[in-house]
């Protein structure tokens, strides 16, 4: 059947391409996620949920100074009318929305046990009560006045705000995290008076640009505090193009405990981070000689934060203990900006600093254009009604004697004082005795004062430069209303430091590196004297066997000319077959892992590629910290061949075509990365093996069983770098033993 066919009543089967069928079905669940899930609306800075949240409790009217109701109440108002989704999932937004460490300024008061920064959760919604603060009404006001568009609920029996009025920022104030299909968004919470102070600028000068508003807006504002390092540098280019990261310290401070002691005091710790999973961390670290400056941590912490972390010994810098748990433990995070946020149209867009608060500012012009011109339309409403009563109390007696005796006073009273059906109804409305006490002046001044505000309004409607002055004084309102001081700092991280320094104070213990042929990496501790004595998967043989000791950092060179960093101290124990190398590092399929091997600082190494090609390479040039890699030989469509140990003065080079060329190492360059040069000529082929000597010692060849003979009459193969050279001495097979 067709899919274009309607089947018979009572029919449900439709047949159509399985392709089809999942990528229609598939972009409406992304779209769903997208735009009704995950990312937050540029203009209130909420999802639909928190939104939801927020007007079913105005609804109820639970503003500041109204009682709590029950959590489980308002968890039943959104859902039943609003958002078609699990009681849970509305409750965690509530609950979050409540949280001080979640948000930096909540929206809802919560009473009772609301979690906590340990990462405990929520009671149940039935244990505790809620209602919303100062920042939720300021983010509702004018929500009553035609302010913003309403759409039907998911039921049509309601209508539920697009947007709300939203008096402040709220989008950067309390940031937003979320993960949709095929995109994400990342936040992070600032201060409000500088968000608005910087509104306020670009009210009064339009073309600031990013660096203008960052002399006002330095940096986030976390609720939990902490310090933030990142330089200024790093982020404007967050708040520029919208992505980017900023790195956030704890905060602490060393206390004196007389004779030479002391400890750390830590106060605050970085955002998002829970108190008992960063102790725990510690703990394991400790336990795992990981953190060998650290002794001990405990929490004494109350309703405010206080870990205290115990020097191993005394002698030991506080600044250098520090620096070594920033480097292992969240007591140093990054945060990622990438300001992905539904612009007015509903369409997602990674937006800067600048467009972000203009976008903020245009939404609230278009709010104070409906609101104003909501407010004029009931004062007109108003002054058409007063206009009638002043007719009617100048001509009272006449008007009671039409009521009283006229069969169709409304149509009478119209007629003959020319008053339209909506006076004449509210005259008729009034009681006598409230008409007989209507006084003129009362009249006449509630007239002219409305008189006024209408032409305040008119003129306000006529005038873009007032609009905006108008929203100055709003904005500068609600920043009385949610001022408060900033909680994150900005310092620069200590430059002198060394992690060199740090890892002096690591127990130095040896260790061997074994990776399988399959890629399975461990590390056992001591020298394995007898290879074959290891076990591995069935199938699965040796690789590489490496010696070393757990301070050490291991390279592995990969085909395609990457070399990937492993800190050894960071390797699966030796127990069991190790994990899959895969796991750890993002290495490109089909790659081979060419050389595997210990970082030595200051070492050399020759890089060679299979056609010939290579230079030699500081190996402080191979370390980085990617999991992806860092690319070293750019092998020009062929493959990296070796990666060989500078130990002397010569280079023997025996090609695929039998021929031998011996030369200095000097004639090769020294290069950090690239393809290099060409270490020998062929017609076809590539390199067979290669191998570097010194001519003060023994120089030697092997035959094809393995057994070493010397190379007596090496100076007859020194020839100039990419000749062709000679041909091999009978026998040679290799220059490097197997």
């Amino acid at each position: 059947m067709s899919k274009d066919v309607i089947p018979d009543e009572g029919g449900r089967i439709l047949s159509e391409p399985m392709g089809e069928a999942l990528s229609r079905r598939y972009l409406a669940y992304a779209l769903s996620t997208i735009m009704h899930r995950a990312l937050p609306d540029v203009r209130d800075g909420l999802k639909p949920v928190h939104r939801r949240v927020l007007y079913a409790m105005h609804n109820m009217r639970l503003n500041p100074q109204a009682a709590a109701r029950k959590s489980a109440k308002v968890v039943g108002e959104v859902m039943g009318n609003f958002h078609p989704h699990g009681d849970q999932s509305i409750y965690d937004a509530l609950v979050r929305m409540a949280q001080w460490f979640a948000q930096r300024y909540p929206m809802v008061d919560g009473q009772g046990n609301f979690g906590n920064i340990d990462g405990d959760s929520a009671a149940a919604m039935r244990y505790t009560e809620c209602k919303m603060t100062t920042a939720a009404m300021l983010l509702l006001d004018g929500i009553d006045e035609n302010a913003v568009d309403f759409r039907p609920t998911y039921d049509g029996q309601d209508e539920e705000p697009v947007v709300l009025p939203a008096a402040f920022p709220n989008l950067l104030a309390n940031g937003a995290t979320g993960i949709a299909v095929g995109m994400a968004t990342s936040i992070p919470p600032h201060n409000v008076a500088e968000l608005i102070d910087a509104c306020k600028l670009l009210i009064a000068e339009p073309n600031t640009d990013t660096n203008g508003l960052m002399a006002i807006i330095p940096g986030p504002d976390f609720p939990t505090g902490g310090i933030c390092v990142e330089r200024r540098e790093a982020i404007y280019e967050a708040y520029e193009t919208g992505r980017g990261s900023v790195r956030v310290r704890a905060r602490y401070e060393v206390e004196d405990l007389g004779r030479g002691a002391w400890r750390i005091l830590v106060s605050e710790i970085p955002y998002q981070v829970q108190k008992s999973r960063l102790i725990e961390q510690l703990a394991d670290l400790i336990e795992a000689k990981k953190a060998p400056l650290l002794g001990d941590v405990r929490d004494e912490s109350d309703e405010e934060v206080r870990l205290i972390l115990e020097p191993k010994t005394r002698n030991i810098d506080p600044e250098v203990l520090m620096e070594s748990l920033f480097k292992i433990s969240d007591l140093e995070t990054r945060f990622a900006f990438n300001m992905n946020v539904l612009d007015k149209t509903g369409t997602p867009r990674v937006m800067g600093l600048k467009t972000i608060l203009t976008s903020f500012l245009d939404h609230r012009r278009e709010v104070l254009i409906r609101q104003s011109q909501w407010r004029l339309d009931k004062i007109e409403k108003r002054l058409h009604v007063l206009d009638g009563l002043m007719i009617a109390f100048l001509n009272l007696d006449e008007v009671i004697r039409i009521i009283r005796e006229d069969e169709t006073p409304k149509q009478t009273l119209m007629a003959r004082f020319e008053l339209t059906e909506v006076q004449v109804d509210y005259i008729l409305d009034t009681r006598l005795r409230q008409l007989a006490r209507l006084e003129e002046m009362a009249i006449k001044g509630e007239h002219d004062k409305l008189s006024k505000e209408r032409d305040g309004l008119l003129s306000l409607l006529g005038s873009e430069k007032k609009q905006w002055k108008r929203i100055d004084e709003q904005l500068t309102e609600v920043r009385k209303q949610l001022l408060s001081a900033r909680r994150t700092t900005f310092a620069e991280a200590p430059q002198g430091v060394e992690v060199a320094a740090i890892e002096s104070y690591l127990p130095k213990e040896a260790l061997t590196v074994i990776l399988s042929e399959r890629g399975w990496i461990r590390a056992t501790k001591g020298r394995v004297d007898d290879p074959s004595e290891l076990k591995f998967k069935e199938g699965d043989n040796l690789g590489f066997l490496v010696p070393g000791y757990n301070t050490d950092k291991l390279l592995i060179m990969t085909s395609d000319g990457r070399f990937f960093t492993l800190g050894c101290d960071k390797l699966p124990s030796g127990r069991g077959h190790g994990e899959p190398l895969q796991l750890m590092l993002e290495m490109e399929e089909n790659t081979r892992i060419v050389n595997v091997f210990m970082f030595t600082p200051g070492a050399k190494r020759l890089m060679v590629s299979k056609n010939g090609y290579g230079f030699v390479m500081n190996e402080e040039d191979a370390v980085g910290n990617k999991k992806a890699g860092k690319s070293v030989l750019n092998a020009d469509g062929t493959e990296a061949f070796v990666a060989l140990p500078v130990t002397g003065d010569h280079v023997v080079i025996l090609g695929e075509n039998n021929k031998v060329l011996v030369y200095p190492v000097s004639e090769l360059p020294e290069m950090a990365r690239g393809k290099g040069v060409k270490l020998q000529g062929y017609k076809d082929g590539g390199v067979k093996d290669i191998a570097i000597f010194d001519q003060a010692g023994p120089v030697q060849w092997f035959d094809g069983s393995g057994k070493a003979r010397d190379f007596k009459d090496w100076k007859d193969f020194v020839g100039k770098r990419a000749s062709v050279g000679k041909m091999a001495p009978r026998g040679l097979r290799k220059l490097r033993p197997v």
